[in-house]
């Protein structure tokens, strides 16, 4: 794998000379001599503003980037003083149309890069919202880390664990602020959630239970745009990155969630979402095994990828067997009834964060714990959140108030330089679990984790594709 990359020292120097130059207009504008004295306090705020301003690239104009990400953005670039820049995408169709939609939107003409790398060697960006194919992500935010640009970027962060390694210790090295796509992590009733069972008054974790489930044929597949797109408007080669070599595919470049080893499907696209969460809320950082099964079971269209799973996880300590609990997931594309569910639960009863509420349904009653000596364990019921927030599983979210929140908890710590809500880590170990769920499905053998290598073992052999 190589990338092409600008010179890290000259945009060093090119980012103390924005600073030095601040800094000479702030004092200017305090009635210092610097030469520019004929300027106006006013003049002078507007240079400052203008020269604080973060300028934002968009790095692969997608559905997500279009309908979710960039309006999430625009909700608060004002002000943060955040502007976006340009566009850069690989299909000259998308960035045609990424730079038309957002001159639409903020009254501006956009640059426009063909590549990310173009992008980068002009160095007119200080930071990226990154929205290319899930197998992309980690890559792309190496190319971002070593350009120095502070990061967005959409989960799954990575499908691979040389993937996964790679884009970490780039983002280690470098020193950039940080964001993956999980957003539940600026949601309030989650924030609610990890308080309560870290205090310690929800008990030990006995169970958790997920869910993703729709009934949308049409969920990530684009037929018309594939029967439109050519070769010759892209860049094929580009794209595959360090995937195995195949002839050119419009499915697997526009409908790539369907196809393996581009996507993994559920795992990387929903799943990733909640099992970060008991990561997030237990401080472990991936399960001890993970068994998993799944097929095609209606969807008899070319994919790939499963239309139905479930996966079962055993998480707890590595040096305590004797201590830990299950997750199942399962997901279905067959039938949408259920919906969402995420719930918790321990030996006084349930944290479901699908109606956002504490209870002690099946917690243990007093007539069963009498007979054995013990107390009765009932949990309080109580609200997570003021105001529920429901989680949005349509494909087109729109600026949902979690990645409203999420988006701009990335822009204050841009400035701040502050760890945001998703930090590497979290990025790095929800791609553990999916990588070993991938790996269960896939070779139908269980699936462990080798700390020494940081490596997803099925059976007793290194999983990659």
């Amino acid at each position: 794998m190589s990338f092409k990359l600008g010179s890290i020292e000259n945009i060093r120097i090119m980012s103390e000379g924005r600073r030095n130059f601040i800094k000479k207009t702030a004092l200017a504008s305090g009635g210092i001599a610097l030469g520019v004295n004929s300027m106006s306090a006013k003049s002078y705020s507007k240079i400052i503003g203008a020269n604080d301003r973060v300028r934002v690239g968009i790095a692969g104009f997608s559905n997500r980037a279009k309908g979710a990400l960039i309006p999430a953005f625009l909700g608060h670039h004002k002000k943060q003083n955040f502007e976006i820049v340009g566009v850069s995408d690989i299909w000259n169709r998308r960035r045609d149309e990424g730079a038309a939609f957002l001159k639409e939107k903020t009254g501006e003409k956009m640059g426009i890069w063909r590549n990310h790398d173009e992008m980068y060697d002009e160095n007119k960006i200080d930071a990226v919202i990154i929205s290319t194919p899930d197998f992309q992500h980690a890559l792309h935010t190496v190319q971002a880390a070593n350009a120095k640009k502070d990061v967005y970027v959409e989960k799954p962060f990575a499908e691979t664990m040389d993937d996964a390694r790679v884009g970490k210790k780039a983002v280690q090295d470098s020193g950039i602020v940080f964001q993956i796509g999980s957003q539940r992590r600026s949601g309030k009733n989650y924030h609610a959630a990890n308080d309560y069972i870290k205090s310690g008054k929800f008990g030990d974790i006995v169970m958790v239970e997920m869910s993703w489930n729709v009934n949308q044929p049409d969920r990530w597949r684009l037929p018309e745009l594939t029967s439109q797109i050519k070769e010759s408007d892209t860049d094929w080669k580009r794209y595959l990155m360090n995937r195995p070599y195949e002839a050119w595919d419009p499915r697997k470049y526009l409908e790539y969630r369907l196809f393996w080893p581009f996507s993994s499907g559920i795992p990387g696209q929903w799943m990733s979402h909640q099992i970060d969460t008991v990561h997030w809320f237990t401080g472990l950082n991936h399960p001890r095994s993970v068994a998993a099964n799944g097929g095609i079971y209606l969807w008899k269209d070319g994919r790939k990828n499963y239309d139905t799973m479930t996966a079962v996880f055993d998480y707890g300590p590595l040096d305590d067997l004797s201590k830990g609990f299950q997750v199942v997931y399962s997901s279905r594309f067959t039938n949408s009834a259920g919906g969402t569910k995420e719930i918790y639960y321990s030996n006084g009863g349930e944290l479901n964060l699908d109606t956002n509420k504490v209870s002690p349904n099946g917690g243990l009653n007093a007539s069963h714990a009498n007979k054995m000596g013990m107390q009765e364990n009932k949990l309080p019921e109580f609200d997570l959140s003021d105001s529920a927030v429901q989680v949005v599983t349509s494909a087109d979210t729109g600026a949902d108030n979690m990645t409203s929140l999420h988006m701009l908890n990335w822009m204050e710590c841009v400035r701040s330089r502050k760890e945001t809500n998703g930090p590497i880590d979290a990025a790095y170990n929800h791609s553990i679990a999916n990588i070993m769920t991938t790996a269960a499905l896939r070779t139908g053998l269980k699936s462990t984790f080798d700390e020494k290598a940081q490596d997803v073992l099925a059976g007793d052999n290194v999983f990659k594709y």
